[in-house]
């Protein structure tokens, strides 16, 4: 009803108010606007209430379709299972990682989703630099690094234990092959000492 609206409630409305959210920004300006459109205002030469019926008569119907509102996006999630949106890092499902995740904000909540599947719903925050988590999440991230682990411990002895089969017994030498090549003898024959005849002194 009135023109440069922003201008007007920025001098008008906001003025003093604190707000906890978005929700209670329009809580708060719809308590409002019952009393600012009964003022007179100038360039109407009036009051905004008197021309309501006028102007709706005026409005065009809404279109069939929707209009896509809010924040949209793609990012690859990285190691860590967060996805920033607005200034704020917001959990997924550590499944993704290394995946393509889709996310959407609306006025209420952040979705995420990989490939349609979904991964993570959080409420939206309008703070900065927060970091929400799912405890969900941080529980599934452990489960995956103790399998992670196991399968990389599991695949180390394997090439371990292949290795060792792979080698081929034509390349190993008989270490005996050395003692003829050197011509030496680490296991002479025995040999018997006579027995010494009875009366004889044996010396020390």
């Amino acid at each position: 009803m009135t023109e440069r609206n922003n201008g007007y409630l920025e001098t008008s409305f906001l003025p003093g108010r604190e707000f906890a959210s978005p929700t209670d920004f329009n809580e708060q300006v719809g308590l409002w606007l019952p009393k600012a459109n009964s003022r007179t205002v100038r360039s109407l030469h009036g009051r905004p209430v008197d021309f309501l019926e006028e102007d709706l008569a005026a409005m065009t119907v809404l279109p069939p379709v929707p209009p896509v509102v809010g924040l949209t996006g793609r990012v690859r999630l990285a190691r860590d299972y967060y996805v920033r949106v607005d200034g704020n890092d917001y959990s997924a499902h550590p499944s993704a990682i290394g995946r393509h995740v889709d996310f959407a904000a609306s006025m209420d909540e952040v979705a995420l989703s990989c490939q349609g599947e979904p991964i993570g719903v959080h409420t939206r925050c309008w703070d900065t630099a927060r970091t929400i988590t799912d405890p969900a999440h941080v529980a599934a991230a452990k489960v995956l690094r103790r399998e992670y682990a196991r399968t990389q411990r599991a695949r180390y002895e394997a090439a371990q234990r292949g290795r060792l089969l792979s080698v081929d017994p034509a390349l190993v030498r008989d270490p005996g092959s050395y003692d003829s090549l050197f011509g030496t003898d680490f296991d002479p024959a025995p040999t018997t000492a006579a027995a010494p005849e009875l009366g004889s002194e044996v010396v020390a």
